[in-house]
């Protein structure tokens, strides 16, 4: 009996740890698929104890990767990732530290091209209603309200 145990925790680490070197993960994620995979808590920890020593999974490494993935090639603002790293029950420092993956200068850059390309799609763009939806769409792309009234 101990030995068939033995074989179940060494298959369940083995598939934490594929799905940890296929893409980025943070401890929250890894939670959620232990649980899926019905693992134990006790054992769920020591899973993630080791995978973090073997580095595996480091939480600043993901806030980094998800930070700049999720600007780069889905032009998500700050706030839309900082929320979606919160649900990810991240620390503040670490969230921090991932933000810090984003170049200024082409996050502007990048805002004001949402906005032109936003502006593009109607007839006149500085009617007041136009301009609200581009504001309205523009911030539910995360970006700040300050910066919107800015380039808008």
């Amino acid at each position: 009996m101990d030995k068939k145990k033995h074989i179940e925790s060494t298959y369940i680490f083995d598939k934490a740890k594929h799905y940890c070197a296929y893409q980025e993960r943070c401890v929250f994620e890894l939670k959620n698929k232990l649980h899926e995979w019905n693992v134990r808590p006790e054992v769920a920890d020591k899973i993630i104890i080791t995978l973090e020593a073997e580095n595996y999974l480091d939480e600043e490494r993901f806030a980094r990767v998800f930070a700049g993935g999720k600007f780069r090639m889905k032009k998500w603002g700050k706030n839309k990732i900082i929320a979606e790293l919160r649900i990810r029950k991240l620390p503040e420092l670490i969230i921090q530290i991932g933000l810090d993956e984003i170049n200024e200068f082409e996050y502007l850059k990048t805002l004001r091209k949402i906005i032109e390309k936003k502006k593009a799609e109607f007839s006149e763009p500085d009617s007041f209603i136009n301009r609200n939806k581009i504001y309205n769409f523009v911030v539910s792309r995360g970006y700040e309200k300050h910066l919107i009234l800015k380039y808008l």
